[in-house]
């Protein structure tokens, strides 16, 4: 599936993808952004996953802030906005419900995808307005179904959180 009119969020945020890409790297719109776009709904922050390195990140652009560097996170400030750049990454077992022990950087978007909570966060989406869906994710949303990526047991036991996430998504 591809995007035939692109958010006036993500045109903004296009810069950072090709700077990225120029770069040698694989770069992508993803998770709740791409999920509201396909729904019709406002954007309220553009993620942005790359195969960079938190690093490599910070060495293709000039102003950089840490937001979240032990979880792959840089924030890239570009014309007066700031966007977050999460390396893809693989997390081990999480340690309190909330945060994973380890966090593991990695060059596949397959990986960092199937790490997610819920088949309709799983969405990424590049350049060009092309979907990927490695988790039948659009068909969820077609059908306005709320599945877990992977166990769903094992999902909810890493992070509490997505529970209410889950009910809010639910709600809307």
């Amino acid at each position: 599936m591809i995007i035939e009119k692109i958010p006036e969020e993500f045109k903004r945020a296009l810069p950072i993808l090709n700077t990225l890409k120029d770069a040698g790297y694989e770069a992508y719109f993803v998770g709740g952004s791409v999920r509201d776009t396909l729904l019709g709904l406002p954007i309220h922050d553009v993620d942005i996953a790359t195969s960079a390195y938190p690093e490599e990140v910070k060495q293709i652009f000039n102003k950089t802030v840490d937001t979240g560097i032990e979880h792959g996170t840089v924030m890239v400030l570009d014309h007066g906005e700031g966007y977050e750049i999460t390396t893809f990454r693989t997390e081990s077992t999480y340690q309190d419900y909330r945060r994973p022990e380890k966090v593991e950087f990695v060059r596949s978007l397959q990986e960092d995808l199937k790490r997610r909570d819920l088949t309709i966060n799983a969405l990424a989406m590049d350049a060009a307005g092309e979907i990927i869906d490695l988790f039948d994710g659009l068909t969820d949303l077609k059908m306005k179904v709320i599945r877990a990526v992977g166990d769903p047991n094992e999902r909810f036991n890493e992070d509490a959180l997505r529970m209410m996430r889950q009910l809010d998504l639910e709600a809307n």
